[in-house]
């Protein structure tokens, strides 16, 4: 198997900004495997949060380069995807990157789309939720508006206007559902305080209230909450879900967080055994990158899988996000192709 890449910009269609940092302009990382003249595509999506970025991405590639041109068999994709990591620890931009170009490969090798090799079932999938990012109040009631077909809104915090922000959407809209992500931006004091007053204007799920670890501040929130409460940042991938019990109520499950699709399934599967809910999310990604989130999109409980819709310009065509809802087709593979490109 042959790997090449090609590094891409993506630009947001407004400045996207949360409680830590804000982003505009991003690099990601455009993988391709080629076996027999079939070519698979994934997305990286570094993130500097995680240490990452497109040259450690381009790095990891290449060593990984090696051990795909190794492979006889691209259908063994468990015995491959262990290998790399044997060779390329962490990097889960690289690795989910490298995951979805082996699993859009072998769909299309199949004549079968990626959803159903899982054997999965698109007419359970759950909508997405939109994201406003922070802003002025005004201007986020504004985009909430301008929303209208979502309805689902997760409202980004973690600032010293908080209530403020949530005033002006609820106000804007009384009836619309609403999340909030303070991306770990609160003291347990605060958390509890927050959630309250989120309870009181309708909020239905919290995220990443506390930084990741001290699980006796995270326990001691959960037991004060009266909304669910969802890890983030504090699971990055399967093994760290068994921790997070009596912390939280669910898990979101980012493919470029954990390394990929097989990752994410274990993910998925120790969740449900340990009780808690499962949430597909994603970064601000092209539609390669969403699609391999997608199609994995009915094991949900629910799912914020909106970070195409949020780019001023996406590369790719592929399953389609119509007013919240994922339209997972037919077409092999991801079903991904250059926007603009004839059948």
């Amino acid at each position: 198997m042959k790997l090449s890449w090609e590094r891409l910009p993506l630009q947001a269609a407004v400045p996207f900004r949360i409680s830590r940092s804000v982003q505009d302009r991003i690099e990601w990382v455009w993988a391709r495997i080629e076996f027999e003249g079939e070519e698979g595509w994934g997305e990286a999506d570094p993130s500097p949060y995680y240490g990452e970025s497109a040259e450690s991405v381009e790095a990891a590639l290449g060593r990984m380069r090696p051990v795909l041109a190794g492979q006889s068999d691209p259908d063994r994709i468990e015995s491959i995807e262990t290998q790399l990591r044997e060779a390329v620890p962490g990097n889960g931009a690289a690795h989910a990157a490298a995951s979805a170009a082996l699993h859009d490969l072998f769909g299309k090798r199949a004549g079968l789309p990626v959803w159903k090799l899982f054997g999965l079932d698109p007419s359970v999938t759950p909508p997405s939720s939109f994201t406003i990012g922070i802003d002025e109040p005004e201007a986020m009631a504004e985009r909430a508006a301008a929303a209208s077909g979502w309805p689902i809104l997760k409202i980004k915090l973690g600032t010293d206007r908080d209530r403020q922000m949530v005033e002006a959407i609820r106000a804007a809209d009384p009836t619309r559902r609403l999340q909030v992500d303070a991306n770990a931006a609160w003291s347990p004091d605060e958390a509890v305080e927050n959630i309250r007053m989120l309870a009181d204007l309708g909020v239905e799920m919290v995220e990443q209230p506390l930084p990741p670890g001290r699980p006796d501040e995270w326990r001691w929130v959960r037991e004060r909450s009266p909304l669910p409460i969802f890890a983030d940042e504090s699971c990055i991938k399967s093994s760290d879900v068994p921790g997070l019990i009596g912390l939280v109520d669910g898990v979101n499950i980012k493919l470029t967080k954990c390394g990929g699709i097989r990752e994410a399934l274990r993910t998925v599967h120790t969740a449900r055994s340990c009780g808690l809910e499962v949430m597909f999310g994603c970064m601000l990604e092209s539609t390669l990158g969403i699609a391999a989130a997608a199609h994995l999109a009915p094991l949900a409980d629910r799912l914020d899988l909106d970070g195409a819709v949020l780019l001023a310009d996406d590369p790719f065509e592929g399953p389609v996000l119509k007013d919240s809802r994922l339209e997972l087709g037919p077409e092999p593979g991801l079903g991904v192709r250059r926007a603009g490109a004839t059948e």
